[in-house]
């Protein structure tokens, strides 16, 4: 029996096209290389910070912090082809990046500050291991939270997705010390909305393939425009080695403390809530609705990614949601596209110098092109939220009260502050509070409402009875027990045709 389960996509024939999912296209290597490339320049800012991070904290010496970097790179490619191309019941198989969460540096630090003169790493490591093995364990469990999903929570906790991302990128234009020198310095804001502007003209005047790499073209673009003004840092590519094999525990073997575990159980816990979100976001998107099995696949795909990325000398692997944007905006589905990004990771781990390419591109290049793409994460929100009935007030009041609490530690970073530690690590992200308050709101307001117990729904010409299930839900009766999904919408001849592109 083949490992990885795939569909062939034969093209079209006779000039017809096939009914291979758009998330089941096998393209041509050069384009999927291409599409790929792409979603490794839109996440690798993500995936190196965490590291360099940690290691700066820690005082590393060049050749470890490079060693770290590589690690993380190559961890993050087994995670992103664990989940794109799944084995067994492990993995999404959507077009679903994973990297480094940006989650687990805060108690992370904390387990570098309280270590003192010992290896901080080997406590991480072991933490993080453990974290990853509770996550696989309890994926199916977890995963039964998508009957609490409703459109108004889906489009509610997709919206916030995008707009909790939106400081990211102001960041990289801006920087992220508000004390430096250069921090907004004039040509950093002008790298970046150049970037922004060449993003959005290809995007609306380029055609067919070139469409697709409109994001690639503008980070190319935009690096080319900030070579003569000197925003290039080349530091990293000239120190950068050859090859390095990320070999298993060389920077730390496990060891195991409760405290540092617990807030790494805490911090996986968290990134479930937020990759069952982004999942439910991503099937929104390329048309294939994450289902109850589909969120327990992915997650179990998180738990083991996390897992083996300890063992190989990463961090934590999560979602990475400007990816999920990247999908929207230049509408290539395929999860073989991700896949191939995956890949191209593992090689960037092993070939430093080669990752070391990427990392010439500025901060304010990938600022001005990750503005398009968290809007279009929240474009996919609106569009999701358009499903639902906002004229019923009390629909209206769960999605201004969610994104009322999400917003919090957007705007005001600082506002929780002066609570545990441990609470913290859920409120300090807007995606978690937002999607909690989502779901309590709409069990609070549609729990109790009294609705038919049958109702009629008119489906493509065809009229189906549906019945009530979760709060603010309704599925199929013939659907399968446990599996909830909306009434799906008639699907216009313009919609018929993009999920056969």
């Amino acid at each position: 029996m083949a490992l990885f389960k795939t569909r062939r996509n034969r093209g079209t024939r006779n000039g017809k096209p096939t009914d291979v999912h758009p998330v089941d296209e096998v393209m041509p290597p050069a384009r999927m290389l291409a599409y790929g490339i792409q979603h490794i320049a839109a996440m690798y800012a993500g995936v190196v910070a965490p590291p360099l991070i940690i290691g700066e904290a820690m005082g590393l010496a060049p050749l470890d912090m490079t060693l770290l970097i590589g690690a993380s790179l190559f961890t993050a490619g087994l995670a992103t082809m664990l989940q794109s191309l799944g084995v067994w019941k492990i993995g999404a198989r959507l077009p679903f990046v994973n990297g480094v969460t940006f989650g687990s540096v805060a108690p992370m630090l904390a387990i570098v500050a309280q270590q003192g003169q010992g290896n901080p790493l080997s406590v991480i490591y072991g933490s993080v291991l453990i974290a990853g093995v509770l996550a696989f364990v309890i994926a199916p469990y977890f995963s039964r939270l998508v009957r609490f999903f409703p459109p108004v929570v889906n489009g509610t906790v997709i919206t916030l997705i995008g707009l909790s991302l939106m400081p990211v990128g102001i960041k990289w234009i801006a920087g992220n010390n508000a004390e430096a020198p250069d921090y907004a310095a004039p040509e950093k804001i002008a790298l970046g909305a150049a970037t922004f502007a060449l993003v959005l003209l290809f995007n609306r005047f380029l055609k067919g393939f070139w469409n697709r790499i409109a994001l690639l073209l503008g980070l190319v673009a935009g690096t080319l425009i900030a070579w003569p003004v000197g925003l290039i840092k080349t530091e990293t590519f000239e120190s950068a080695p050859l090859f390095n094999f990320p070999t298993p525990f060389a920077l730390g073997t496990p060891t195991f403390n409760i405290t540092a575990t617990i807030s790494i159980c805490i911090v996986m816990l968290v990134a479930m809530m937020e990759t069952t979100a982004d999942m439910i976001a991503l099937g929104e998107i390329v048309d294939r609705p994450a289902d109850e099995k589909t969120i327990a696949a992915g997650l179990r795909a998180d738990g083991a990614g996390s897992a083996i990325s300890a063992v190989f000398g990463g961090f934590t692997c999560s979602a990475f949601a400007q990816n999920i944007g990247l999908v929207a905006l230049t509408r290539v589905r395929s999860r073989f596209v991700v896949a191939t990004a995956g890949g191209v990771l593992v090689l960037l781990g092993l070939f430093p110098v080669v990752g070391a390419v990427v990392s010439l591109v500025p901060q304010p290049v990938l600022g001005g092109a990750a503005l398009v793409l968290f809007g279009s994460v929240t474009t996919s929100g609106i569009r999701t939220l358009g499903k639902s009935d906002l004229g019923d007030p009390f629909n209206s009041l769960i999605v201004a009260g969610a994104l009322g609490i999400g917003m919090i530690p957007v705007v005001a970073p600082h506002f929780y502050e002066h609570f545990p530690a441990a609470l913290r690590t859920v409120l300090d992200s807007g995606i978690s509070t937002g999607c909690i308050a989502a779901l309590l709101l709409n069990i609070l307001f549609n729990a109790w409402r009294k609705h038919p117990a049958e109702a009629e729904a008119t489906v493509g010409g065809d009229t189906v009875a549906v019945v009530g299930t979760a709060p603010g839900e309704y599925h199929r009766d013939e659907a399968d027990a446990g599996q909830v999904n909306s009434v799906p919408e008639p699907r216009t001849s313009a919609q018929e045709s993009e999920s056969t592109r």
